[in-house]
Formats: structure tokens, sequence, C-alpha cells
């Protein structure tokens, strides 16, 4: 597997603290079978003062570390990138940072005020040559208002990744309700750790496949943590790569919404048995659409 969102540099952010909380998740990463890891630390102005240099030289510092200790994970520099007016300047320049190198490139919008002039910006991105990717759409508080124009991104270019741990309901049962539904109408291209520690938000990348491999299949699965990371390191054209694949027949998988907020809101969710519910709506689902 290919991790592309993790907070994996030390000191640098919110992520790990210091080399090694670095270093237990890299072995965390490897247990769970993480080849390659995008070392994409936060660029946010007026908090995260970040540069592609100084995140190039951090990375290069980490795996020096790991190949020292023996630990067998490949490391690429990237970032966690804010959404700013002079984007494009800033990557064209260095300053600002994408995924290996490639013209993918992470972007992270307000978690709690949807920007004016999303749409603009994305495609603008899209124009300029680069296919940006929309950090964990499902844990922002504006999405449920701004849906339609979530599916309008994806159809002009943009790609969608999730956090692994929405699936899990490490975010809440919001989170999981979205990272579900973008998953079953085929709006998720990637799925990452977004790991910031060894403890509290580890690696869990494995989990997350198999949680969603028992939703639209083990190979969508391996897609979303193996295919498509793969292209974006080759810096392969997303034409060239597999598209999403969710649940067949979306109107079907609309009616049974209403089931799935009734058992996140059960007396036996709250004791525990949430995860059963869904994976019995899952269940429902996948005989259905055989």
């Amino acid at each position: 597997m290919i991790d592309l969102h993790c907070h994996i540099l030390p000191g640098i952010d919110d992520g790990a603290k210091d080399v090694s909380v670095s270093l237990a998740m890299a072995k965390a990463s490897v247990a769970q079978g993480v080849t390659v890891v995008a070392c994409t630390p936060h660029i946010t102005p007026g908090l995260y003062h970040n540069s592609g240099p100084a995140i190039r030289q951090a990375t290069q510092q980490l795996q020096a570390i790991f190949d020292q200790e023996g630990i067998p994970l490949q490391l690429v520099a990237g970032a966690d990138v804010h959404m700013t007016p002079d984007f494009v300047v800033g990557i064209r320049s260095g300053r600002l940072l994408s995924l290996a190198d490639s013209r993918y490139v992470l972007v992270e919008p307000p978690h709690h005020i949807a920007p004016p002039q999303l749409e603009e910006f994305f495609f603008s991105l899209v124009v300029a040559g680069y296919v940006p990717i929309l950090t964990h759409p499902e844990r922002l508080s504006w999405v449920p208002s701004r849906y339609e124009m979530i599916k309008r991104l994806v159809q002009g270019g943009v790609w969608m990744q999730i956090t692994a741990g929405s699936f899990a309901g490490a975010f809440g049962s919001n989170a999981l309700y979205w990272a579900e539904r973008m998953l079953d109408e085929g709006c998720v291209h990637l799925l990452a750790s977004d790991a910031h520690d060894a403890q509290r938000r580890p690696p869990n990348l494995a989990e997350g496949r198999e949680i969603v491999a028992k939703r639209v299949g083990a190979e969508e699965a391996q897609r979303l943590v193996l295919t498509r990371p793969m292209g974006i390191l080759k810096d392969q054209t997303p034409s060239s790569l597999p598209g999403p694949v969710g649940v067949a027949n979306v109107k079907s998988v609309s009616s049974l919404r209403a089931e799935d907020r009734r058992l996140a809101s059960s007396p036996a969710s709250r004791s525990g048995g949430a995860r059963d519910g869904v994976r019995g709506v899952a269940g429902r689902l996948r005989r259905l659409f055989k």
C-alpha cells in the first residue's frame, strides 16, 4: 500500500512531535503493509509556515534515519496545502509542493466555512495542468450543504481523498456517513491515513482498506490504496488510471440512507452495534447488485 497523506515529519506541524513518534508511525505503517509514505505537513498561512525546500530537506533527513534503523519505508515529499490566491504561482516556484513532484497536489480548504468561488479555484488548478486532490471532504462541516458542488468538482477533474479512520467511525457519525456516501456514489479516488501520531491518530490504512473492501469490493479497495497512488508517484495522467467505482444503482443506495441513519442512532449502535448494523446494510447492498 501507498499512503499519500501523512504528517510523519517531526516537529514541523501538528503531526509527529519528535523523531521517536516518527519512528513509531513508520513501524506501524510497515507492519500493515505500507511501503511508501508521502510526507505531507500543513502549509497554512499564519499557522504553519512550511515551505517546499524545508519539507524536502526534512524528508531526506527522516529517510536517512529510517535507513539507518533498517525500516523499509520509502518517503516522498509533499504537502497538505491550504487554499491561497497564489496557489499556482506557489507550486510553480517550489514554495508549495505537489506529491512527489507530480501534477497531483493535496488541497486543504477551510474546515468550517465554504470559501467563495471554490469551484473556480479548483478549476483554475485543472486549467494550469494540475490534478487537485481535495483532502478529507467527508470531515468538512460545510459538505452537507455543498454536496452537489462536490460532485461537480469530481466531474470536472478534481480528485477526492477520504481519511481511512472516517470509515471506522474515528471522526464521528457525520464523517462516516459522508465517507460511505461518497464511496457508494463513486466519488472517492484515494484512501489515506492522514496520520498525525502513533496513538490518537495513528497510521490505519489497512483497517480502512478492509472496511472499504467489504463495501465496494477488494479490487476497488486496492485501487484506492495502491493502483491510483502508484499512478500519482509515476505522474500518470488521470485518464490512464481507473476511475472510481461505487455501488451500482445510486437510487437504490439512497433509499437505504434512512436505514443507515436509523441504525447509527439506535440503542444497539450506542452499545457498540453500529458497525454490525452498517455491515448488514452493506451486505444487503452487495447481494442486491450482484
